[in-house]
């Protein structure tokens, strides 16, 4: 009995931390208006979802530089910009980790990345929460309607985590085809798999 005692403390401390950890709302739906924001860029300089007048959208991604999962889908997330970015579709991504909780996810070290695209500071995790991310990585498309943008795909790049040479179903991009031929997704939400995002701790 003495022995299960310690396992039992660890359980309750580790379901504990699951309710801490865990942000404060469900965050956006697919047809949600998603509200713009002014984050740091690792240049140093602030950016929002306005700046870019020309674009007819988003690929906005909650990533870090930790995550296992992260690191599987750089190359991807990077592969996407190039493609999408000249269509209208740029990639924004977003780190919203807690550099207490993961050093490896600092500002300083988020720098050492050499994006063609925005890479963001979630500082205040509001951006995130307010999102509904969970996961890095996690990504939400984001479609120009008139003045607003409007979520049209929230999930998972694509079917394979660790290896984009196994990859069966593009989720974004079928999405992006679909969207950009002027129909909604068909598939619109799909699990975003990844590192759970390092809540800042009360």
């Amino acid at each position: 009995m003495k022995k299960l005692l310690p396992f039992s403390l660890l359980c309750f401390a580790l379901l504990l931390s699951s309710f801490v950890l865990r942000p404060e709302s469900g965050g956006y739906q697919v047809g949600d208006k998603a509200t713009d924001f002014k984050l740091k860029n690792i240049d140093g300089k602030m950016v929002s979802l306005a700046d870019n007048k020309a674009a007819k959208g988003y690929i906005v991604v909650f990533t870090c530089n930790t995550c296992p999962y992260a690191k599987a889908y750089e190359s991807r997330i990077i592969a996407l910009n190039e493609k999408y970015a000249p269509l209208g579709y740029p990639v924004i991504a977003i780190n919203p980790n807690d550099p207490v909780v993961a050093p490896g996810d600092s500002f300083e070290a988020m720098k050492t990345k050499k994006y063609a695209f925005p890479y963001l500071l979630d500082e205040s995790q509001q951006v995130a929460k307010a999102y509904g991310a969970t996961r890095t990585p996690h990504l939400y498309l984001l479609k120009r309607q008139a003045n607003d943008l409007v979520v049209s795909y929230i999930g998972a790049i694509d079917d394979n985590s660790e290896d984009a040479k196994l990859v069966k179903t593009n989720y974004l991009e079928n999405a992006l085809a679909e969207i950009m031929a002027g129909k909604p997704a068909s598939t619109s939400t799909t699990k975003a798999i990844g590192c759970t995002i390092k809540w800042k701790q009360a």
